[in-house]
């Protein structure tokens, strides 16, 4: 695997004869406004799709030789978080003074990596690691108190950066029905700038694809887990990287790239890691329990303890710096293991070890290797900022269009969708069988006095299993793609009302047809009124039964982290309303303190209207000797269950109006989670 990699790898002979001048000139007789290789890094160079627009066609060429480096560098980075007590009256009141106690994460950590370099943060668990990281990213801040300073190329940079920057997570997170290829067009149709070319996109793919070794495997699903066989975790990791890399960006952040890997797997990705910053890329990782051949491979080390710098610097003077203050690394041992282990909080010796800990720091700070950190940020802390204050505020987070958002997310949906026809086929099958049981049950009713109960259930059951057929369909739809959909937003590739509009769009035709198989199918075998105008209607009357309750499933979805908390609430929320739905308790006997709930269920307008649509052309109704206080017609129905005639229009526009309304809060449900402040 590794030397399949390596292979992959490898550079064209004819690219490594080509230096800097010869590219400019290249450039020159091409495009004459395109920057030369070796000017300082802009904002413009940040998109990094310049390479896609500016290249010679027919050529394929590295991506590597193109690269305009750039430099990250932070000062007196201070990081401050609430503490989070235990409730109590005394702690609420406390809350609400103005003076809150804060605890310190990181103090005074500054650094600089440069172009073409590793840098791996190394440290103990709660050392800081994950905390430098979303600082550095402008990631996942949530109400930390952040000082200090983060510049890029010497200019101030604060949130702006998760835009201008690639991000490797820890967690893999795919859409597993697509395939490896399918996965890096949709991205490169959202991050790559709009004036690149169909042909240009298909060319750098291809290229990645070659790049990280995925081309054998280009076809085939990603897959999910214990449903959907597809590539490997390798694989998936190397995918991770290929997506972010699909730009050419010169910053790349990686967190934990090895988590979940194997000795041998985790050394290949961080070959490939080491080969993406050799080619001029300037790269930060965290890394958790590297060995020796992982640390080999690293050109700076950031070693964290307790919220401070305990060593920055070059990862091969790192020993040279341990042995001035008595900490030797034995002779055959993981120097990554080493320098961890002495910077780790022991238990049961937790005040000996931080003060050792703090004595390494403070001895870090008066060393010359501190001294040759501070040299290459000379100017920079004349000049500390906030956090807020940021030279590519203005750069816009989106790279793609509105309508282009939209036709790339509705053919991933629509993928996504059409790929699981298991899924498909058993709501269908489900659909007929309970539309052919229920018919079998009430099979043939005529217009007795006895049928009358008989046909006001079938309607109920119509009602009631439209709904929770339909909620429970989608209550896991925006509960599944959650982590992705956030991942993705952050990442500037589409808007919430894109994702929202392209997956409700995409099945609801679904929606639309399953409503009329199923009545179709119970209409006339149960032989409810016997007319084509009738049937009609109550097909448009159980549509928008069904939609409306599919919006409230999707309300349920998106205002839940999990799928487990959506089944949760979804039935406690649904109960009440189908109880005032005017089948188990007459609409004259509602209670005055619970007739709110009567006007916000649709179980009330649908049942009401598939009465009326029933009921209203029946003139006689049977009625034999036996039977006492018989009702003569339909219009004697719908007194009886106290159903108003002229309601009917009312009825429909009130399930248009409880369709669009719970739509739009399950919208704002999905942005409130896709707020950063959450």
């Amino acid at each position: 695997m590794q030397q399949e990699d390596k292979q992959f790898l490898l550079k064209p002979e004819e690219d490594k004869s080509r230096n800097c001048e010869d590219i400019d000139q290249e450039h020159q007789s091409n495009d004459n406004d395109h920057p030369s290789c070796g000017d300082e890094g802009t904002i413009d160079q940040l998109s990094t799709e310049g390479y896609d627009l500016y290249r010679p066609k027919g050529v394929l060429e590295r991506t590597q030789s193109r690269l305009d480096g750039v430099s990250l560098s932070w000062q007196n980075l201070d990081v401050f978080v609430p503490e989070k007590k235990e409730w109590s009256w005394r702690n609420y009141f406390r809350s609400l003074s103005p003076s809150s106690q804060t605890k310190q994460i990181l103090q005074n950590v500054s650094g600089e990596v440069k172009p073409g370099q590793l840098l791996a943060i190394l440290g103990a668990s709660g050392a800081g690691k994950t905390t430098l990281l979303n600082v550095l990213t402008g990631r996942n801040l949530g109400n930390f108190i952040v000082q200090g300073s983060v510049r890029l190329n010497r200019q101030p940079v604060g949130r702006s950066i998760a835009h201008l920057s690639a991000y490797v997570q820890q967690e893999d997170l795919f859409i597993g029905t697509l395939t490896v290829k399918e996965h890096l067009m949709f991205n490169a149709m959202l991050r790559m700038d709009k004036r690149v070319t169909k042909e240009a996109r298909e060319r750098r793919i291809n290229e990645v694809l070659i790049e990280l070794g995925l081309k054998k495997c280009e076809n085939t699903t990603i897959g999910l887990p214990s449903r959907i066989k597809g590539i490997s975790g390798g694989e998936k990791k190397r995918l991770a990287f290929a997506s972010e890399i699909l730009t050419n960006p010169s910053l790349m952040f990686c967190d934990e790239p090895t988590s979940g890997l194997d000795s041998f797997m985790a050394q290949s990705v961080i070959s490939v890691v080491k080969d993406l910053a050799t080619s001029g890329r300037t790269i930060i990782c965290t890394i958790h329990q590297p060995s020796s051949e992982v640390y080999a491979m690293f050109d700076q080390i950031l070693l964290m303890a307790e919220g401070r710098v305990a060593y920055m610097g070059s990862a091969v003077s790192a020993f040279s710096f341990f042995e001035s203050i008595g900490k030797q690394c034995p002779r055959n041992f993981n120097p990554a293991d080493f320098f961890i282990h002495t910077l780790a909080v022991t238990p049961g010796r937790e005040e000996e070890c931080r003060r050792e800990i703090h004595s390494i720091c403070d001895e870090f700070i008066r060393s010359e290797f501190c001294t040759l950190v501070q040299k290459t940020q000379h100017g920079i802390e004349k000049d500390v900022i906030s956090m807020e204050d940021d030279h590519y505020a203005d750069h816009s987070i989106y790279k793609a269009s509105w309508f282009t958002q939209v036709r790339a997310v509705g053919w991933r949906s629509f993928l996504s969708f059409s790929r699981e026809p298991l899924l498909t086929t058993i709501r269908f099958a489900q659909t007929i069988f309970m539309a052919v049981l229920l018919g079998a049950i009430y099979w043939n009713q005529d217009l007795t006095q006895e049928s009358v109960q008989n046909i006001n259930g079938v309607l109920f059951l119509l009602l009631t299993n439209m709904t929770f057929q339909n909620m429970f369909g989608v209550i896991n739809v925006f509960c599944e793609e959650l982590p992705v959909f956030l991942r993705e937003h952050w990442n500037g590739m589409y808007r919430t009302d894109v994702y929202f509009r392209c997956k409700t769009f995409t099945e609801a035709p679904l929606y639309v047809i399953m409503p009329i198989l199923f009545t179709s199918i119970l209409y006339w075998m149960v032989g409810l009124y016997d007319n084509v105008k009738t049937f009609l209607i109550c097909n448009g009357i159980v549509i928008l039964i069904s939609n409306t309750a599919t919006s409230f499933g999707y309300l349920m979805s998106c205002i839940s982290s999990t799928v487990e908390i959506a089944l949760s609430i979804g039935p406690v929320l649904l109960i009440p309303l189908m109880m005032f739905g005017g089948f188990f308790l007459n609409n004259a006997s509602t209670p005055v303190y619970f007739v709110w709930l009567k006007y916000v269920s649709w179980f009330y307008y649908g049942n009401e209207a598939l009465s009326i649509n029933q009921w209203r052309n029946i003139n006689h109704i049977a009625c034999n000797q036996t039977n006492i206080g018989c009702i003569p017609n339909g219009k004697a129905v719908l007194m009886q269950l106290n159903f108003d005639e002229d309601n009917f229009v009312f009825d429909n526009l009130l399930l248009v109006t409880l369709l669009v309304g719970l739509r739009t809060l399950a919208f704002i449900g999905l942005l409130i989670r896709a707020s950063r402040k959450n």
